[in-house]
């Protein structure tokens, strides 16, 4: 068994759907396919819902542009004959979405619920086309909606994969299933409550390695428009080229650090059966692409695997007096944070623990600011504590290489490159 995912680029349009229709027919043994929305619908979505929200009607042009966007393959890969069923699908999904758009905007109010309802049609509307497309070409393909397969719970306040449950869900459907290929939507998921949720940001990525997890695949392949992970940014850096190896703390490290190719918590499943993964090019399959498992690679000798980056990053400070000695201040600091839900990229506390200094991201520091202000008020109107300060336009950059720790000089050569 071996599982696939095609990101957005790929299966972009019908021209690129041939290209993955390629792959998919050269495969010899068993697989899953997980595929995204169609590049760029979930933005349109979510641009909609936002505009319903707002009360402007402008949402009903961005579903006749998704419509359109769908169309598309439709009619460049299906015989006319046989496209009626599908548009009628695709007709009728829209009109529900339509419905629900409506609704939010007449109460004015985006909830958690719809969010999720109105984000996941995309992977719905893409994967029952390449469904579609593929039974057109002749393949042994069956298609299951992976909101009968991942279940979801809450947990401290998160929405979380119900590991147990989506255990028993995909391996009772698999049992039975004699198809070459399955064909799965990515990102999308339902809750104990059976309402839908979603996997968040990377979530299709997050499919795909909870499927290959459960089913114990032999291999993941994440099929995308680059091939593999490069030694920086090629937008960047012009001398940057694949990394044919990583290890899985190589390529996390790489992911948390701006790389995009993967998503972090994608590898977190794999670790434990030790499936390997491959980035690939769905433009170029036949580079060599890069393979991520849980051997550290000494190739070439090399020490430094990458450097990589997050931009947009701010640097908030909480310090006084009144933090010397006293216990439970960071517990105080990160808890009023976690409950606010910013999530903290970077910590760092003088020794004298006169000082606490953390890393968020741009758009988040000012909520930031405001919820600590808040939490040491009392510590503040007696001045034993500053207000939080923030320093903006700064990046975080990181050099990734599992074999640093045991090489003497390479802090100190970075740290002379930028001086």
């Amino acid at each position: 068994m071996k599982v696939l995912k095609f990101g957005g680029t790929s299966v972009a349009n019908s021209k690129n759907l041939d290209l993955v229709s390629n792959i998919v027919a050269s495969e010899k043994e068993q697989n899953v396919i997980v595929v995204s929305a169609l590049g760029g619908i979930t933005d349109l979505l979510i641009s909609a819902l936002n505009k319903a929200a707002e009360g402007k009607d402008s949402f009903y042009q961005i579903l006749k542009e998704i419509e359109e966007r769908h169309l598309e393959p439709i009619h460049h890969s299906i015989p006319s004959a046989k496209q009626s069923g599908i548009i009628s699908f695709l007709k009728s999904e829209l009109n529900r979405l339509e419905t629900i758009l409506e609704g939010v905007m007449m109460l004015r109010e985006i909830t958690p619920k719809a969010t999720a309802k109105v984000s996941g049609y995309g992977e719905r509307f893409s994967s029952t086309i390449i469904y579609e497309i593929f039974k057109h070409k002749g393949f042994d393909v069956v298609l299951k909606d992976g909101r009968e397969l991942i279940e979801t719970q809450i947990q401290n306040n998160r929405s979380v994969v119900n590991w147990k449950n989506t255990e028993i869900k995909t391996k009772e459907f698999f049992k039975n299933n004699t198809a070459k290929t399955t064909l799965v939507p990515g990102f999308v998921s339902r809750n104990e409550q059976g309402d839908s949720t979603t996997l968040g940001r990377g979530g299709s990525d997050f499919s795909a390695a909870i499927l290959a997890h459960v089913l114990e695949a032999n291999s993941l392949e994440i099929w995308t428009d680059v091939s593999g992970m490069f030694t920086a940014n090629p937008k960047l850096v012009t001398q940057a080229k694949p990394i044919p190896k990583l290890s899985y703390l190589e390529a996390m490290e790489l992911s948390h650090f701006g790389a995009k190719v993967i998503f972090p918590p994608t590898l977190q499943p794999l670790v434990e059966k030790q499936i390997p993964v491959f980035i690939k090019n769905t433009f170029a399959p036949l580079d060599q692409g890069t393979r991520i498992d849980s051997e550290v690679s000494k190739q070439n000798g090399s020490v430094v695997k990458g450097i990589s980056h997050i931009d947009q990053i701010s640097l908030i400070s909480l310090e006084g007096s009144g933090m010397v000695g006293i216990p439970g201040v960071s517990k105080r600091l990160f808890e009023v944070l976690s409950i606010a839900q910013i999530n903290v990229i970077m910590i760092t506390q003088a020794s004298s623990e006169h000082s606490i200094c953390i890393a968020v991201q741009t758009n988040e520091a000012q909520d930031a600011k405001k919820v600590i202000d808040a939490e040491f008020a009392f510590e503040i109107s007696l001045n034993k504590v500053a207000h939080a300060k923030i320093e903006d336009e700064l990046v975080n950059v990181a050099i990734v290489g599992d074999n640093m720790k045991n090489h003497q000089g390479i802090s100190g050569k970075m740290f002379s490159s930028l001086g």
